[in-house]
């Protein structure tokens, strides 16, 4: 059994709470022609190391209607610091341009199959999965990245051309499941490449 979302499956339907004080399901982005889904935190270096370049990433393609939203489903009993008052006081700070959701239940992270933070999913317009995986190869410094897997994929399909690397392995930290990981993940660990 697959334990993540597979090419050309459909998005996975979510109603969560924003940071900025709404609420979002998964059909308040319709009108993107293509919607970028990112599973992230607030303690993960990985995370730190590559929200500007996200941010960039953003900037980029916010002409083309592109939507970015992130969500966090770590636990805030195993790290506190990836509480929902703390993700307000950290998108206060730094004001990324995306929406920033927060799944206390974790049922939308098992729905995706969310790996690491971060991890990213790309829907086309039906909101049919054309990539999922890393944003680029070294996201605790992204200054030192040399390939660009996301916008690879965005910039292949804005272009009318199929994602020629539609899945990669994310690099980041595990999400940090309550209690237990569930069977089909890893033990609760960074990766250190």
């Amino acid at each position: 059994m697959a334990y993540t979302l597979q090419q050309g499956e459909k998005a996975p339907d979510f109603k969560l709470p924003a940071t900025d004080g709404k609420t979002y399901r998964l059909n308040d982005f319709d009108d993107a022609p293509l919607l970028v889904i990112f599973f992230t935190c607030n303690h993960c270096p990985y995370v730190i190391g590559s929200d500007e370049s996200t941010r960039k990433t953003v900037g980029k393609y916010m002409d083309e209607g592109v939507k970015f939203v992130a969500i966090n489903s770590n636990s805030k009993n195993t790290y506190p610091e990836d509480s929902f008052p703390n993700m307000v006081k950290r998108m206060e700070q730094y004001k990324f341009p995306w929406i920033y959701l927060y799944d206390e239940d974790q049922e939308v992270a098992f729905a995706y199959g969310a790996l690491k933070t971060p991890h990213f999913y790309v829907f086309d317009k039906v909101r049919k999965l054309i990539y999922t995986g890393r944003a680029l190869d070294n996201p605790r410094q992204a200054e030192e990245s040399t390939v660009f897997d996301l916008e690879n994929a965005l910039n292949e399909h804005l272009e009318g051309k199929p994602v020629s690397v539609p899945l990669t392995n994310p690099i980041g930290c595990n999400i940090k499941w309550e209690g237990k990981d569930p069977k089909w993940m890893p033990a609760d660990a960074c990766d250190l490449v």
